[in-house]
This record gives structure tokens, sequence and C-alpha cells, in this order.
């Protein structure tokens, strides 16, 4: 039986666990209650499950469950946090600080407040991807109402100085939102060590459903009170109306658990399977990492190849290969990667870098298969 396609492409999306499917089965068919229905058993069977899957989620970032608000995704919470924010506290400010690397969920968002009259200062990266902290601090200003810095990039899996960043956010009583989208499950995320507010992420990055995702927000603090965008109904804490996608939170609150168990042992493995492809791909003349090895997630790898017209290779790697050119969300647009733009590659290296990206289910014979298929298609592409 053939291995082909091997996927590699985790940080666009991960299959669901085995487990994770198995916890959600009864909440299609058997337990399919309304989580708001009240007065019957099939509502309470299905607001304890969500309840269950609330106390889970909390607690692989820290959190206390009543912080944890769900949503359809990270996107969604994305926008919860930073236009809640925006449109609640106009009267403080209307300034906002960002990283020039951020996902387009963040960076989307950000440009659409623009046109609404909000100032957004973009930090700039280094060539390995990381801000300067004494730039972060010069570009608070009175008016200052929120900094959104993700915890680590989608696309080169570089981690950002994320507790420094919340401690100056702290210092200046300025709320700090970290879309941890590609963090959360798969390195430790605590979020009062972190000094993080508001948090956002999604289920099936971390082996769980699609269309469902969380978003932590601090209680207790005035300063993040957010406005919801949904109305009708009043759903979770009234700041998401919206009949509750009690599978898809079953599924979320199992993967958390999951990943909770797994993350120390996984990260050890598959760090151990990008130091193999790295130092057989490094060796290809010409090649070149994206970004910062030593601050980075243990299962990305960014690599430039250095050569014209490097859409051809992906092309011809798509056969055999399930990689990624850059960010999911946005691999319809020819642009090269803002990402790798902003770290100062050339459009020619943006082009022709590939991003792999490994997880649960990844196994050492796909990564020496693949390595195999990356070198001969480089050598018929020389």
């Amino acid at each position: 039986m053939s291995i082909y396609p091997i996927y590699l492409d985790y940080n666009a999306t991960t299959p669901s666990d085995p487990q994770v499917l198995e916890a959600m089965l009864p909440f299609f068919s058997q337990h399919f209650g309304n989580a708001s229905s009240k007065g019957h058993a099939h509502g309470w069977h299905a607001e304890d499950a969500v309840a269950q899957s609330r106390e889970q989620v909390a607690s692989l970032i820290g959190a206390d469950q009543k912080e944890i608000i769900f949503t359809s995704g990270a996107t969604e919470s994305v926008n919860l946090a930073i236009q809640g924010l925006a449109h609640k506290h106009v009267s403080r400010g209307k300034h906002i600080i960002t990283v020039s690397t951020e996902h387009k969920a963040v960076l989307d968002v950000c440009a659409h407040l623009q046109g609404q009259g909000y100032e957004i200062t973009y930090l700039p990266v280094d060539g390995f991807g990381m801000i300067a902290l004494e730039q972060l601090e010069d570009s608070i200003r009175k008016d200052t109402i929120l900094i959104a810095a993700m915890y680590a990039n989608n696309e080169t899996g570089v981690i950002h100085p994320v507790a420094d960043i919340g401690r100056i956010a702290q210092q200046h009583s300025i709320p700090f939102f970290c879309d941890a989208t590609q963090a959360v499950g798969k390195i430790p995320v605590n979020v009062d060590f972190d000094c993080i507010d508001m948090v956002a992420f999604s289920a099936h990055k971390m082996y769980g459903p699609k269309g469902v995702g969380a978003l932590f927000i601090k209680k207790r603090n005035p300063l993040l009170d957010i406005s919801p965008l949904v109305f009708g109904g009043g759903h979770e804490r009234k700041l998401r109306s919206g009949t509750l996608n009690v599978p898809g939170i079953v599924g979320m609150g199992k993967a958390a658990e999951l990943c909770n168990s797994l993350m120390a042992s996984e990260a050890k493995r598959l760090t151990d399977f990008r130091d193999v492809f790295w130092k057989e791909i490094g060796s290809i003349e010409g090649v070149q990492w994206n970004g910062n090895k030593d601050q980075s997630l243990s299962h990305v790898a960014n690599i430039c190849f250095g050569m014209e017209g490097g859409d051809k290779l992906i092309k011809m790697l798509s056969k055999y290969l399930s990689v990624s050119s850059g960010a999911a969300c946005s691999s319809a647009t020819v642009e090269p990667s803002h990402v790798l733009k902003a770290m100062g590659l050339s459009d020619t290296n943006a082009h022709s870098s590939i991003r792999f990206s490994f997880g649960r289910f990844t196994t050492l014979q796909e990564i020496s298969t693949a390595i195999g298929e990356i070198k001969k298609a480089v050598l018929r592409l020389s």
C-alpha cells in the first residue's frame, strides 16, 4: 500500500485524533440535546458535557473555566477580542499595536479598524522574525488600548517573547491579546505566567474538529469588557450568541486533554524528526532556514530553496507530499508570503520557500521518504 501523499502540513490543520472522534459521536445522535435547554435531561446532559470541555480547555492554558468562551474557531475569536475591545473602549483611545508578521486574521481586522479611524502601529521584525521589545515600549502611547502579538508564527514557527510582551503591557495597564493558535497544545502556555489577558485558539490545530475554537478572557478586569459581535440569545456570557456546537466542543475538550498528557513526549519526538529532516535537507546547496531555529516550535521547518520558479518545486512535490508555501488561509494568492517579506527575503526566495510541519501521526519512515522526494525534485530543477 502506497504511503503517498505524505501529510507534512500540520500547521494548516491536524487530523482529529481517534479518541476525539469517539468522544464526539454520541453527541450527534444519542446525546443530541441543546445545552441551553434547561428544563429536561437532554439539555442537562449537553450542558454538563460543555462544562466538562470548558474545564479541559481551561486546564490546557492554566485558566479558570469561567474565562473560556467557545466560538467557531480562532478567526472568530480574534475578531471578537480585537473588534469587541476596540468598540467598547473607543472613548479611551483608538491606537493598537501589533506585529507585521501576524496572521491575516489579525492583520485584516486591524486594517478594517483603520478604515474606521483607528491607528495601528505595525512592529517590524528582524531577519529571524523576532521583534525588538524596545520598539514595543517606544510605540506605546496614552491612547493605546491594545497590544496584539501572536505566540508562535504560523509560517516559520518562531516563538515570540510572550511573557516579556505581557509584562510590558501589564506595566502600562494595556490589555494584551495573543493569537496562540499554533502554540496551544504544542508547547506549554500559561496565561498567568505569560501575563496574557486574551487568547485565541482553535480545535483543528490540536487534533480536534474544525468549526470550534475558544477565546480566553481574563475575568474581573474592566479593561477587558468587550462588545459582542453576534446577538441573539446571550449565550457564552452574552458575548457570543448562538446554539452551542456541543459535539465540536466535546471534541475540543478531549483534544485539550490529550494534548495536556502528550505534549512533552510529542515535542521531544518531533524535535528529533525535525533534526533528522534538517540534517539532510540543510546539506543541499543554496538551502537556508527561515526564522530562528533555536526559538521555534519543534515541529516546524520553513526552508528556502533559493531558486527561480520555486512554485515549480512545490508543484513537483505535490504528487508525493502535502506541504505549504505559507498560511493555509492565504494559499490562494500568488503574492509572496508577507511574513517572509517582513523578514527581508526577496520575492524569489520567498516564492521558493516551503513550510514543512510534522505532527502526532508523522512517522520516521515518512520523514525519510520525504527527504528522498525533495532531493530528487531539487536535482531535477537544478
